[in-house]
Formats: structure tokens, C-alpha cells, sequence
């Protein structure tokens, strides 16, 4: 993936013989007829056509399929667009196919339709330069009902060109605007998508902000141009001539990055974030499934009873809670027109502040509401954990976001539901803060290389705050919901899970953020559960291996 200025090339003639499989013949279109009989001399009703309307029967499906692409293969842009339900976006797609990707010639095989949709393999030429460079992937297509007319067409959506093309993206080849990189961790050895696939979408988006810089130079390529405010970078598809990569040192152990790789593996879904707290270096992260969307840096998710260390904090710094002190943790409080609780409505009768936060208790901390001004939570995150302060870390990413709230999403707030949102960068992040007493932003590459600056938080946690949050979190690893994760840990560690609510989801989400020595990470589990038993082993792994 990279973007930036590439040459605009046009040429190639797009011809084609074509075999489709799998597709028989079929109706589609709509039908009419005349209903009534004449009543009178020269007195004819009108004609009524009824249009189809359902689902295309497997008959349509097939011939739709068959028809589309027949047309797509043989170069016959404006036959193919007429198959679709969009035909300008589908006549711009293919058109941009032959003439900006130069695709030269291309063979499409049907595959085993289900239902409506229809796979298809793509066996295309890219002509370009003088060379003639073989290029092979799968795709799919859908059949729908036009509304209108009834007859049954491909729902064209970007991706039946490339499946990785979104809204707005094209395909293109020609001269890479930016070079390949040699990227290598901490010690120099190389990090390859082979090696780490986790780390793909990094080393593309590293590439797009670095391949100059690292001083390589461009080869050719065929690539997909991503929309303009697109989050995700440029993808190269095909190389056609290799370029000279530049070497890119970041901050990242190979070691401890494989670890973190092998423990998000366990879960269909999962992403963890490991840092240094004492200079904010990123040394690992990790995402499953490995392709797609970077969650670990750029998700934005309710953090949960996590939270609950920077809203400790702030109770501290306030003088409403304390380590030791006498803490309400009843079964409900009600707060701005909700009744909150606790899980399966526990309560601690006569308890103290460090039970509530090591058995997560909500009431403790939404009871605290009243005393806090709007934005006190706010602050509090930025001022002191840099949350939502324009991190710079080397690539895109998302930087936490705590905005100020009222009522009853301000007492959601202070447990990490309401408006707060946060991804496993930042909740790294937090407790690496807890650990070092600064918040440190975390980074991939040296801020040295171009000369970014890093954010800074305006304080620092206050000593005996920080002290406190230690002692919060070590009670929690050791005998509240963090324990059977964080068991056998030694020295200075400790932890804090989560569960985040999500409307729609059988499971919350689970979250797990924790700190040993000079390593922090965290972790989230889509529809994971408890934090403790989903996130938990993820973080703690990460954790024993550094």
C-alpha cells in the first residue's frame, strides 16, 4: 500500500476470449399483457405491464451471470454496464479497468453460485511497458431485481472488479509513486507480511508515509488508489518490476511480536497493542483475522470497566475516593434518568474503594457523578493520559476520545460506556502512564526520521495518585477479576479487565489492559465476554514474553 503522485498512463487495448462455467440459460426481464376485452367499437383498454418482483430465480441468476460477464470479457464495457443496477458507476469501473489498470486481455470462469451470488475467477493480463505480466484472483458477483423494471441484474458494488476495492477506489498501474521499504524491528531484522501477516496493513501504511524517506527507489506496479479521506492506505496487488526498497527501522521486537501474533490467533477475532512505557516505543501488535482493518491502532470501542483507571484517577485527584477509604458499592444508583448496576447486581456493604475497583463495581464510580463537573472526565484523559491529543505514531491512528458529557451518558462515561471510545493503542497507552507516572505517545518509527512532533500531556499523574493506581491495579491482578490471567506474574505488575456493552450483541466485548516492569499492553475480544477470561490470556501472554 502507498499513495502519493504516480504517472498517469493510458493505452492497452482491451480484448478478450472468454469461458464461463457454471452458467445455463435462463429468463429474466419483465413481462406484459392485456387484461379485459373490447366493450365497444374502437374502445381498446390500455395495455398494463406487470413488473417481476422477488428474488431472481436460479435461471436469471445464471443467465445475468453468464451475460455479464460474456461482456465484461470481451471488452464490451457498455453491454456489461447495461447488466447492472448502476450503469455509469459499473461503465467508469470497467472502462478504468482496461485503461488505467491495462489489463490487455482476461479470461472469467463462473464458479458454484450460492443462492444469488456467484463467484468467479479472473485470470487477466496486465499489458504494460512492453510486458505482458499474468495476474490471476478471485472475485463474486450478486444478482438482484431491479425495482423498476423488474428484469434481474448484477448489484454492482466496486468490489465485483477487485474484491479489495471500496466506494471511491481504482485500480491502476503504472510507475509506484513510492518506493518499497525494507522495514526491520528494534534489533535489524526484517519484518515481512511472510513472516508476520498481522502486520501487513503496518508495513503498507508505514510504506505510504515513509518509502521516500527511507530512500528507495519505485518499480511498477498494479495497485488500488484508495479514495481520497480514505482511512485505509494504498494496496499494491502485482508487482511487475520490482523496485529498490530503503530500509525502515522501527520500534517493533520480532520476538515479542510473533507472541502477540500467536495469542490473537486464538480468537476469531481479537487485537493487542504492546508498548514501552519508559520511552512509549511500540514493540507489538497484532490483529485476527491478520488481513483487513489495523483495530489495534484505528478501532474505536467502549473501553469498558478499563476506563476505570483514568476514572480512579480522577477521583483521586479530587479527593472522592481513595485506596483504603470507605466506598459505596450498592446494587443500583440511579443518575440522570438511569438506573445503573452492577454485574448480576452485586453490592459491598461497608466495602472500600480498592474492592470496588478490583471486583469492576459501577456503582462506585457513577456514584460519583454528582461531585464532578461536565468535563472533569475530559481533562482528566487528555491532561493527564494524552487521550485525543493528534498522536503521531508513524502511521494512521485513532487516538481515543472522551468528550464531555452530560446526565446520564456522563455517569456511563465514568465506566467506559456513553460517548468514550478506545482501541488497545490507547489502553496501552494508559497503563504504560500508571507505570511511568508521564504519558509518553506511543510511536513505530523515531519522531528523528521527520522531524513529527510528539504529543505531550500537560501533567504528569501526581505521585501519590500514581501510587494508588498501582496499588488498584496490583490488587486487582493479584486478587480481583485480572487474577487467574495475570497468576505466576511477579514484581511490579498490575491489571485492570473490562466488559463493554454493545447494543444488538449477545456478548459484551472484552478488554484487558495491564502493565509488568517496563511492558504494557492491551488487549479487546469482540463479543468476547468477560475481559478477564477472553482479553486476559491475550495481554498476559504478551506480558510473560517480554
Amino acid at each position: 500500500m502507498r499513495s502519493g503522485a504516480r504517472a498517469a498512463v493510458i493505452g492497452a487495448v482491451f480484448a478478450a476470449m472468454v469461458g464461463v462455467a457454471g452458467c445455463g440459460s435462463g429468463e429474466s426481464g419483465s413481462t406484459g399483457s392485456k387484461e379485459g376485452a373490447d366493450t365497444g367499437a374502437g374502445d381498446e383498454k390500455p395495455v398494463v405491464k406487470k413488473v417481476k418482483t422477488g428474488p431472481p430465480s436460479a435461471a436469471e441468476v445464471k443467465t445475468t451471470a453468464e451475460d455479464f460477464l460474456a461482456a465484461w470479457s470481451a471488452g464490451q464495457t457498455a453491454k456489461a454496464a447495461a447488466l447492472t443496477d448502476d450503469d455509469k458507476a459499473a461503465t467508469a469501473a470497467l472502462t478504468a479497468y482496461r485503461d488505467k489498470a491495462h489489463i490487455g486481455k482476461v479470461t472469467l470462469a463462473a464458479g458454484q453460485r450460492t443462492d444469488r451470488t456467484v463467484p468467479f475467477t479472473v485470470n487477466a493480463q496486465i499489458s504494460y511497458g512492453g510486458r505482458q505480466v499474468p495476474w490471476t484472483y478471485e472475485s463474486a458477483l450478486t444478482v438482484t431485481r431491479d425495482t423498476s423494471t423488474g428484469a434481474a441484474v448484477v448489484d454492482w458494488k466496486p468490489s465485483v472488479v477487485h474484491p479489495k476495492l471500496g466506494a471511491g477506489d481504482a485500480l491502476k498501474t503504472g510507475p509506484a509513486g513510492t518506493p518499497p521499504i525494507k522495514a526491520v524491528d528494534r534489533d535489524g531484522a526484517e519484518l515481512t507480511a511472510a513472516d508476520h501477516p498481522t502486520l501487513k496493513a503496518i508495513l503498507d501504511g508505514l510504506r505510504e508515509r515513509y518509502g521516500k524517506k527511507a530512500g528507495g527507489t519505485p518499480g511498477v506496479e498494479t495497485w488500488i488508489s484508495r479514495a481520497k479521506g480514505s482511512k485505509s492506505a494504498d494496496e499494491t496487488l502485482k508487482v511487475l518490476s520490482k523496485g529498490k526498497a530503503g530500509t525502515l527501522h522501527t520500534t517493533i521486537d520480532a520476538k515479542l511480536q510473533a507472541t502477540a501474533e500467536q495469542a490473537v490467533n486464538k480468537r476469531p477475532k481479537a487485537s493487542v497493542v504492546a508498548v514501552k512505557p519508559s520511552t512509549g516505543e511500540v514493540l507489538a501488535v497484532a490483529n485476527s483475522p491478520a488481513q483487513g482493518f489495523n483495530t489495534a491502532f484505528q478501532g474505536s470501542y467502549a473501553p469498558g470497566s478499563t476506563m476505570k483507571v483514568i476514572t480512579s484517577a480522577l477521583l483521586i485527584d479530587k479527593g472522592l475516593a481513595g485506596y483504603g477509604k470507605p466506598h459505596p458499592c450498592p446494587k443500583y444508583f440511579s443518575y440522570g434518568g438511569w438506573k445503573f448496576q452492577n454485574d448480576k447486581k452485586f453490592e459491598i456493604k461497608g466495602g472500600r474503594f480498592e474492592q470496588s475497583f478490583a471486583r469492576s463495581c459501577n456503582t462506585a464510580f457513577i456514584s460519583q457523578a454528582p461531585e464532578l463537573a461536565d468535563d472533569d472526565l475530559t481533562k482528566e484523559a487528555r491532561d493527564v493520559f494524552g487521550i485525543g491529543l493528534n498522536w503521531q505514531t508513524g502511521i494512521a491512528s485513532f487516538d481515543g476520545a472522551v468528550p464531555v458529557q452530560t446526565a446520564a451518558s456522563k455517569g456511563a462515561s465514568l465506566i467506559g460506556q456513553g460517548g468514550v471510545r478506545m482501541n488497545p493503542l490507547n489502553m496501552a497507552s494508559v497503563s504504560a502512564t500508571v507505570a511511568s507516572g508521564t504519558f509518553r505517545q506511543p510511536y513505530l518509527v523515531s519522531p528523528s526520521l521527520d522531524n513529527r512532533t510528539l504529543a505531550k500531556a500537560p501533567r504528569a499523574l501526581k505521585p501519590g495518585t500514581r501510587q494508588q493506581l498501582k496499588s488498584l491495579m496490583k490488587l486487582t491482578a493479584t486478587a480481583g477479576t485480572a487474577a487467574q490471567a495475570m497468576s505466576g506474574m511477579s514484581g511490579d505488575f498490575g491489571a485492570k479487565t473490562g466488559s463493554a456493552e454493545v447494543d444488538g450483541q449477545k456478548e459484551p466485548n472484552g478488554w484487558f489492559t495491564a502493565y509488568s516492569g517496563d511492558l504494557a499492553a492491551a488487549a479487546v475480544v469482540p463479543a468476547g465476554g468477560h475481559g478477564g477470561d477472553s482479553a486476559g490470556p491475550i495481554v498476559a501472554s504478551v506480558l510473560r514474553a517480554g
